[in-house]
This record gives C-alpha cells, structure tokens and sequence, in this order.
C-alpha cells in the first residue's frame, strides 16, 4: 500500500502515525537521511509483521569526469570487473540458488501426481517449496546488491566510468540454449544486476556507459579480426597473434566501446599484457 506524506502517514518522534489512526513503533533507520524531506512510503504486511519503507528526497550527485573506464562482463560463473591495466573475478551465488530451486522441485514431484499437482494441497509442503523458491531468489538479490556496490566502490576509488553490455534482449537468446543452462542464465538475474549497477551509478554521481554486446567475446580488441579458439575458454586472433582469455577479451572489447562513446582513446593493447593478465590486483578474490 502507497501512502503519502502528511496525508497518509506522518512521523512523529519514535512513532509513525498511519491513516485511519495506527501507530507504528520505529525500531530503527539511517541517519545519514534526517536532513532530507520525507516523500510517498510503501506499506508492507509480510510474515505477521508491518514495514513501513518511506522514500526520502536527496539531491543527485554531480558526476565527476572520468580518467577511464571500467568494464563489467556478466558470466554464468562469474563477474570480470576490468580494464587494460586491472581485472577482478568474482564468483557468482548461482549454485547455492540452483540448489534451492533444485530442493523445491523434488517435493513438487514427490507430491504430485499425473493427474494432478498434490503437493498444492498440502499446506505444509507448500509453504516449504514456497520457502526454498524465496531463498534461492534471495540469494541471488543479495548478490546483485553487493556486486553493485564493489563495482561502484572500485570506479570511485579510480575516478573511472563503468561500463557494462547493453543485454535487454538477452532472454529471447537464451531459448536456444540448453535448458539447465537456460535456467541457470535466468536465475541469475542479468537484468536485475544491471538494474541495480545503473541505481548505484546515479546515487554515486559515477559516469555509466551502455554498449552493444554482439561480438565483445569474439572479436579482437586490437584488430577487430573474428577470434578462433586455442584452447578452453581461450582465444587468438589470426591476423594480429593477439591470445587472451574469452572474459579478458570481452572486458577490452566493452572498454574499448565506452571510451570510443567518451570521444577518447585506447592504448593498442599487446599479446604479452593480455595473456598475463592478473585477476588480483586490488586484492584478494572476493568471495560472495
């Protein structure tokens, strides 16, 4: 339920007053916003409890001018945060969610039957599929939401833009996949991930740039030649000799689109630089 501000519902000290006379205790919030006028509230009825989610007015910060562009690619297995200089792997939640989709489907079936899905009957059955389906997404949710934040925090950090692929079309390619990875791709929520990477670059004033996703993993960075396989998850160009992994390939070729969006420039990039690429250097593999 939408409430507005003063008519719907006010604040009042450690209380919040509702339309129609309910009062509401308030346990806790975030100080940094007390200074900023109040806007509609969402009310939220969920597990036998009220939240009252209210939206506050804050200025948008002004976006500083990048020295470069930090590039996202988005895989099955893992996120590679990137440019030319610097690269960072992080692994994604999907099979820990996988696991609970699995777990929700197996009482669905156990409970069912050809004529019939029983398992809807039965209350508790119900209420746990119900809660494997909630964890495997809230898994997923709390992984968009920090994967975000590192990708902001690491452009911040360098003054950079970040770019990632442009995937609203992404569903209608998955049909041709095969299903388990199909499921695996859906689950892990691209356009979520992007949605919150677009959230977190407004509300931190970072440059973003959105650049078409055809051919960033088979095209050579360097020549733009059609890259032909050398080995697992590896690539060469056979015109330039140019070698690199497929994720350090598409993280260039992303870079390389955004700056040219920016009106700048890209150093030729070498086969040494891309082969020995190394993943840790801002740290320690982060772990989600």
């Amino acid at each position: 339920m939408r409430l507005e501000h003063e008519l719907g519902y006010r604040v009042k000290g450690d209380y919040v007053e509702l339309i129609g006379g309910y009062r509401l205790r308030v346990i806790g919030w975030d100080r940094r916003y007390d200074d900023f006028p109040n806007r509609d509230a969402r009310l939220v009825f969920r597990d036998g409890e009220f939240t009252l989610y209210v939206a506050k007015r804050v200025p948008r910060p002004a976006k500083y001018a990048p020295k470069g562009v930090l590039a996202v690619d988005v895989n099955e297995r893992q996120v590679v945060v990137g440019n030319s200089s610097v690269e960072l792997r992080v692994e994604t939640p999907i099979e820990r969610a996988l696991r609970y989709r699995r777990l929700a489907e197996r009482l669905q079936e156990k409970y069912s039957s050809t004529r019939y899905m029983a398992w809807r009957r039965r209350s508790g059955v119900r209420r746990r599929v119900r809660h494997f389906h909630r964890k495997a997404r809230n898994i997923i949710e709390d992984w968009v939401r920090k994967m975000a934040h590192i990708i902001m925090s690491l452009a911040k950090q360098s003054q950079l833009a970040v770019a990632r692929e442009d995937l609203t079309g992404l569903v209608e390619s998955l049909r041709r996949l095969p299903k388990d990875h199909r499921t695996a791709l859906v689950m892990l929520g691209y356009r979520r991930l992007g949605l919150w990477i677009d959230w977190q670059a407004e509300k931190n004033g970072v440059p973003l740039f959105v650049v078409d996703p055809a051919g960033t993993s088979s095209t050579c960075p360097r020549c733009g030649t059609k890259l032909v396989e050398a080995g697992h998850r590896r690539l060469r160009c056979p015109s330039c000799g140019l070698e690199a992994d497929r994720d350090t390939i598409a993280i260039l070729n992303i870079e390389r689109r955004a700056l040219s969006q920016m009106g700048g420039s890209l150093a030729t990039p070498t086969a040494p630089q891309m082969t020995d690429v190394n993943p840790n250097r801002w740290g320690e593999p982060l772990r989600l």
